[in-house]
């Protein structure tokens, strides 16, 4: 008689599955072994396998999801995995700001306010501190002068060198800045590489890795690849960064520090951010890194192809979106030419600064052929206008309802799902296909209305033509190639009052 069943279903790993298979191996050896009681000291011992199968098959699935970078969860995996195929996650950016530095009255010297000076929010209890990476001087006879900071905090950390190959230290400060650190040793000033690979013994190089906690380790070469250091470490380097950098204006209000003018007077510095800080960005979230680091592999060295650019371009941090146009999809730019329109993480239009390490990333890091000429540009952007009447659930709060249709409308237009991924619902005009994949650039009709009419406390909207309309028509919205659609103004009107919302 076969001790195993004839057919089972070896996917079948949780706890109820492997408890019949083992009733039904039992019984192919005691088939008088009927008693499924629980009470039943053999049922006890055949659960315990069970159950040992349970916890073995749940650790074995998720040590095979871990292996694969598109379905691992854990950052340290994703940041393993990255390393074969030579993708670096980006940390956090800091967020700078211009801060006007005043005073009440002039003074005859010149007032600098020393570099490092920190200048923060005036919040109790988790304050957001930014600190001048340059002097920022107000000169004599003047009230005022202004100048950026960023929001981040300087760290100093020294090491002793053992003289070893491939020396590493851990950075005591977190979370870790990309491209912040210095670092000189007694044989001279080290420079950071991606890999070992092309450096020769001579070579004063290090690289840097971070782990899953925004911690950095910095190591040094074997002294065939990369030189070794020799003496005392100084590594100097820079932590903090995120969106939580990005407040609003008029919020930074204080400044550490007693302030004196060029002959030695005292002076009462007050500061306050007339603009909102911008760049500040969280580090890649597992979602993004999933979706970012296989069509890496796609460009490894230089920019070609129109997906070459656009890969490449949404490597910069801030980039959430990237448009690549060619002689081929539009006649009427240049033969080996091409515009390459990008749109930040929070939407809008790109800052100066972006687009220039965008050119730098298509240009330089990433090269494209010696003809051939990129040029960064703004997004065309497509304002959407919606307009409803719509019938509310008795009882419903209007203001309550208007703010749920604003909330679900403007999560269709966002640039980037929650967890940074893009959105698959909006995109640029040339990436709208139909089913046969021609272009269309077609916004449809039928998905803001959707939205509208589900959303909690809305009973439908008006049946009629003028009911809902988009543009100021019922219709689909048309996207030129380059276009990107964000919201515009929503009109709401209770169709039993015809009042505006």
């Amino acid at each position: 008689m076969a001790l195993v069943p004839g057919s089972l279903d070896y996917t079948d790993k949780d706890f109820d599955s492997l408890r019949e298979r083992l009733f039904a191996l039992v019984r192919t050896v005691f088939p008088e072994w009927s008693d499924r009681s629980v009470a039943n000291f053999g049922n006890i011992l055949l659960e315990l396998y069970a159950f040992v199968g349970d916890v073995l098959g749940f650790y074995l699935d998720n040590h095979a999801n871990e292996s694969r970078i598109v379905t691992a969860t854990q950052r340290r995996s994703l940041i393993s995995l990255c390393k074969l195929i030579a993708y670096e996650p980006t940390t956090a950016a800091a967020a700078t700001a211009d801060i006007v530095f005043s005073m009440s009255s002039v003074m005859p010297g010149n007032v600098t306010i020393p570099a490092g000076t920190v200048i923060g929010t005036l919040d109790v209890v988790d304050p957001v501190d930014f600190q001048l990476l340059t002097p920022a001087v107000i000169p004599a006879g003047q009230l005022s002068a202004t100048h950026a900071v960023e929001q981040s905090a300087s760290s100093e950390d020294t090491f002793t060198s053992s003289r070893l190959p491939d020396q590493e230290f851990a950075l005591a400060a977190t979370p870790f800045l990309d491209g912040s650190t210095l670092i000189v040793a007694s044989n001279g000033a080290y420079t950071p590489v991606t890999n070992f690979l092309a450096s020769s013994s001579s070579d004063r190089h290090y690289v840097v890795l971070v782990d899953q906690n925004g911690q950095a380790r910095v190591r040094f070469g074997s002294g065939i690849n990369g030189a070794i250091p020799v003496g005392t470490i100084d590594v100097t380097y820079k932590t903090g960064g995120g969106s939580r950098g990005n407040v609003l204006e008029n919020t930074i209000r204080r400044i550490v520090g007693a302030f004196t003018d060029s002959f030695g007077s005292p002076v009462t510095v007050l500061v306050n951010n007339p603009l909102r800080a911008s760049n500040g960005l969280n580090a890649q979230t597992e979602a993004q890194i999933r979706a970012l680091a296989p069509p890496s592999i796609r460009a490894p060295r230089n920019s070609v192809a129109r997906e070459d650019f656009v890969i490449n371009a949404k490597r910069v941090p801030g980039v959430a979106r990237a448009l690549m146009a060619t002689s081929n999809e539009d006649a009427g730019i240049q033969e080996n030419t091409g515009d390459l329109y990008i749109i930040p993480a929070g939407g809008g239009l790109p800052s100066s600064a972006l687009k220039a390490l965008v050119t730098t990333m298509v240009t330089v890091t990433y090269p494209p052929t010696l003809t051939f000429l990129v040029t960064v540009k703004d997004p065309v952007l497509k304002t959407v206008d919606a307009t409803a009447v719509i019938y509310l659930v008795r009882g419903a709060v209007a203001a309550t309802v208007k703010a749920a249709v604003l909330s679900n409308l403007a999560t269709f237009f966002a640039v980037l799902n929650p967890d940074g991924t893009e959105n698959p619902l909006v995109d640029f005009g040339a990436n709208l296909l139909d089913q046969t994949g021609t272009v269309t650039g077609l916004l449809a009709f039928s998905d803001l209305f959707n939205i509208v009419r589900d959303t909690a406390g809305v009973v439908r909207v008006g049946p009629g033509t003028q009911d809902f309309l988009l543009n100021g028509a019922h219709n689909d919205v048309y996207l030129g190639p380059r276009e990107f659609p964000v919201l515009g103004t929503v009109t709401l009107i209770n169709g039993l009052t015809g009042a505006t919302l």
